[in-house]
């Protein structure tokens, strides 16, 4: 039995602005009416495989849960990281858990945002890597160079890759110079590094013992005293606190020696740039890639993608051009620089734009809100419950609210009344009273929240009481 472990708490800046630290892009629809993290679930599940365990970030669980519920997959145990620390720190934490039921539980490592269309071939070549597993070896899974890719780091084989044959592992290769590249497409004895990884519990343990025990106590006392919450385990944060933040490629597999690679090249993708997307969606005849309301006229090479339906984008004329648009961003930039997207994310950061972080949209375990007009002493929300769902039991200490129910009906709170509001009804919510709502029916319960006071933060709130178990703070 396999045990599929997932890393899914990456922001992925390079796809701004469709990919936020709110929302990262593991978790959107890139290319697929399903995300990448379902995608990246449904292809390791099956007879050979254990329920997945997902290391993840805590404003993101719900996320997680709610999404391989759409899917039909049942989680293993998900691991909530305290902070981001890199992958080093995490594949420790998961190995470490595991490996208290199993020591010599097979562990697959492997990013939940990447692309692989033939899954049976994935399945395969994990098949193929299997007896080298078991054996003590580390196995990693590299990718046959389809072009010089700058990049990706490589991976340097003592033989030519043959697809599902494993081979020993010479280095890796940092990400190389466009000289550098073109001769290792040549060489045939390369391969990209995609950063997957197979190995037993009692393998990778030794591993971080000999080349990066400094890991071992911080990330050991996160895990022993970690503190089960609804289902999820929340790793210990003052351990977690004292671990490097470092990958696992610099603590762990460029200092092993017992690396063994198995080539993969059914079709592969860790879409890191908006250039892999439109190489992936596709084009027309000009070779351009269109989603969403957008229109291209006399436009090569270029993609164009609209993620709101009442945004219409035209481009005239454009030559290999990238351009996003969503509600409150809009990114235009030529593909060469796909690269460098990352580098607004930290220009709007450093200006404090929410849009570097947030979307309009905020996705919260009972449903999301988003802000439809925002000015100093005023805020409109459209709020949508799930069925069954309920909100916290809150209050506020510098704003009063204003309900109106547009779409089935609300169960409605106000310090000792309790009262059903249905649609085209309204409810006043005075400031520091103790309130909540609830959907008690079937359908979407869909609200306008309109607030007013002299401060309108989401971290103006006081939690009481929560089905969700959230702390205080904005998202708790």
């Amino acid at each position: 039995m396999i045990h599929p472990v997932l890393l899914c708490g990456g922001s992925g800046t390079r796809l701004w602005p469709l990919s936020r630290k709110s929302f990262p892009k593991q978790f959107t629809r890139l290319v697929d009416r399903e995300s990448l993290f379902q995608a990246s679930a449904r292809r390791l599940t099956g007879a050979d495989f254990a329920p997945p365990t997902i290391i993840t970030g805590s404003d993101y669980r719900f996320i997680v849960t709610e999404q391989l519920h759409a899917v039909g997959v049942d989680p293993g145990p998900i691991l909530i990281e305290p902070s981001a620390r890199n992958t080093a720190p995490a594949v420790l934490a998961a190995a470490l858990h595991l490996a208290k039921a199993d020591p010599e539980a097979l562990i697959l490592v492997a990013p939940s945002d990447h692309v692989v269309p033939d899954a049976a071939a994935f399945r395969a070549a994990i098949a193929a890597g299997l007896p080298a597993a078991r054996a003590g070896h580390i196995v990693t899974f590299g990718i046959r160079p389809t072009r010089a890719e700058t990049g990706y780091g490589w991976l340097e084989l003592t033989a030519p890759a043959q697809d599902g044959q494993p081979v020993a592992l010479t280095r890796f290769v940092e990400k190389p110079a466009r000289p550098a590249a073109e001769a290792m497409l040549a060489a045939g004895n390369y391969l990209w590094n995609a950063g997957i990884f197979l190995f037993t519990a009692r393998t990778i343990l030794a591993a971080f013992t000999e080349h990066a025990p400094a890991l071992l106590p911080p990330v050991t006392a996160a895990v022993d005293q970690a503190q089960v919450d609804l289902g999820f385990l929340r790793l210990a944060p003052g351990p977690w606190a004292g671990a490097e933040a470092i990958s696992i490629d610099y603590a762990v597999m460029e200092r092993s020696s017992n690396l063994i690679a198995v080539p993969f090249g059914a079709g592969w993708s860790d879409l890191g740039g908006w250039d892999a997307v439109a190489s992936e969606m596709g084009g027309d005849a000009q070779g351009n890639a269109l989603s969403g309301p957008a229109t291209a006229i006399d436009c090569r090479n270029s993609l164009l993608r609209s993620e709101d339906n009442s945004l219409e984008l035209v481009g005239i004329g454009l030559d290999d051009i990238i351009a996003i648009a969503t509600p409150d961003a809009v990114l235009v930039a030529h593909k060469s620089r796909a690269q460098d997207v990352k580098k607004a994310v930290e220009v709007l950061q450093t200006k404090g734009a929410k849009q570097a972080e947030t979307f309009p949209r905020d996705h919260r375990p009972w449903g999301w809100f988003e802000t439809l007009a925002l000015s100093d002493r005023f805020q409109v929300k459209r709020i949508v419950v799930k069925p069954g769902a309920a909100l916290s039991l809150q209050s506020h200490m510098h704003r009063s609210e204003h309900w109106i129910v547009v779409t089935g009906t609300a169960k409605v709170t106000v310090n000792e009344t309790v009262r059903l509001v249905t649609e085209n009804e309204s409810v006043y919510i005075p400031l520091g009273a103790k309130h909540r709502m609830e959907n008690p029916g079937k359908v979407p319960m869909v609200l306008i929240e309109v607030q007013t006071g002299s401060y309108l933060g989401e971290d103006d709130i006081i939690r009481y009481e929560d089905v969700y178990s959230r702390g205080q703070g904005a998202k708790g």
